[in-house]
């Protein structure tokens, strides 16, 4: 591996390190794909994870465009070649992939191929994914314009070196696609214990005034013939706890609905977070965001949680008229903010005191994405939540 501008130990620990950045296991298939074609001087590459009926749980490219992906269309199946690496676990490198018996073709879309190297990654005795690249670059940086012309001798085709380059990538993919898959496994069981700790807020929070509605009900009941003005009072009470049930159910039932980080993005999300809230409580409720670009999936939840617990603490223990919450870029990454004009606090105090008020959640959620989180508060000053996370 001495030869080639990509095969030194440099770029293999490069593409060693990117690989070991995400948590995500889409994050991880991107890396792991782009890093393999970089690193062999490919035009294509390609990783597919199986599911269990003949098919591809997922697909990952480089090299093709969006539109091309498209106009391929949908993904390919466990055939030919492909399922050799996948059922027989072995390497597969090829002069020519169309003149291999067991080609079977590919959609008119699909561009043309000949060179082709595909690897198993294996999870122990497990195959969990396959990793192919097909036509080798010239050392001119070109491939030939015509795919089924020969290749200059010692000029382009994948050689055993490259096998040997792309094993060794194999391997800590393998390691990196079953981390993200744990902590895929982990954020789903932390999302679980999060929502069953909201349906128990619910329920403590909504069983409370409705008990202390059927009290109050319940003695404006008695004092409507003899105390008609009393009467009136109690049943004022009693539309004021109505409506603070309301809103408890409310706000509740909109943590415990799924995210659509996925679908719509942090300053979407939180855009309709707020909106709702705005909504639901006597206080104002205002967001902003300016020039905020996709960030990895694990920073984006990380600041979501951040900003609905900095909001659940403005909105039920500050006392706050207004809470401002702000999302703007900041070099790669970005910055949350968070701000009341409630009570305050003193940081150091209420550490002493034990109660963190969910500061120490915020504080390992920001860590966990990488981030930082500054408290800034004092008694009769209002409260500001800022969380920053470097991007990717």
């Amino acid at each position: 591996m001495s030869e080639g501008p990509r095969s030194g130990l440099y770029a293999v620990s490069s593409a060693l390190l990117a690989m070991s950045r995400h948590l995500e296991v889409r994050d991880v298939l991107k890396t792991i794909v782009a890093s393999a074609r970089e690193l062999l001087d490919a035009q294509y590459a390609a990783l597919g994870v199986p599911d269990d009926h003949g098919g591809f749980a997922q697909f990952v490219v480089d090299g093709i465009s969006d539109a091309q992906w498209k106009a391929i269309g949908p993904l390919p199946r466990q055939h030919g070649i492909l399922a050799a690496m996948l059922h027989e676990a072995r390497p597969e490198r090829l002069a020519d992939v169309r003149e291999d018996p067991r080609f079977e073709g590919w959609p008119g879309a699909h561009p043309d191929m000949s060179d082709f190297l595909g690897l198993p990654i294996r999870d122990g005795d497990e195959t969990i994914g396959a990793l192919f690249l097909a036509n080798k670059l010239c050392p001119s940086g070109e491939h030939p314009p015509d795919p089924r012309s020969p290749k200059p001798d010692g000029g382009c085709g994948f050689t055993e070196e490259d096998e040997e380059l792309l094993t060794i990538l194999a391997q800590h993919a393998a390691i990196a696609l079953t981390n993200a898959r744990l902590y895929e496994r982990s954020r789903e069981l932390t999302i679980a214990e999060e929502r069953s700790r909201l349906a128990h807020e619910l329920h403590d929070a909504v069983s409370q005034k409705l008990f202390s509605l059927r009290l109050t009900a319940q003695a404006a009941a008695a004092l409507v013939d003899r105390d008609p003005t009393r009467a009136k009072g109690e049943l004022q009470q009693v539309a004021s706890l109505a409506a603070e049930a309301a809103d408890e159910l409310r706000a509740a039932v909109v943590e415990l609905r799924p995210t659509a980080l996925d679908e719509d993005g942090l300053v979407a999300t939180l855009r309709t977070h707020i909106q709702v809230l705005d909504r639901a409580h006597t206080a104002r409720v205002t967001f902003s965001s300016r020039g905020v670009r996709a960030l990895p999936a694990a920073q984006e939840e990380a600041m979501l949680r951040v900003a609905q617990e900095a909001l659940h603490n403005a909105l039920r223990h500050s006392g706050a008229a207004r809470v401002d919450v702000t999302l703007e870029r900041h070099g790669q990454g970005a910055v949350l903010c968070v701000t009341d004009n409630g009570s305050g606090f003193e940081p150091t105090a209420v550490r002493r005191a034990g109660r963190h008020l969910g500061l120490v959640s915020m504080r390992d959620r920001s860590s966990g994405a990488g981030g930082t989180l500054t408290v800034k508060s004092a008694p009769g000053m209002g409260t500001t939540i800022e969380m920053e996370v470097p991007g990717g």
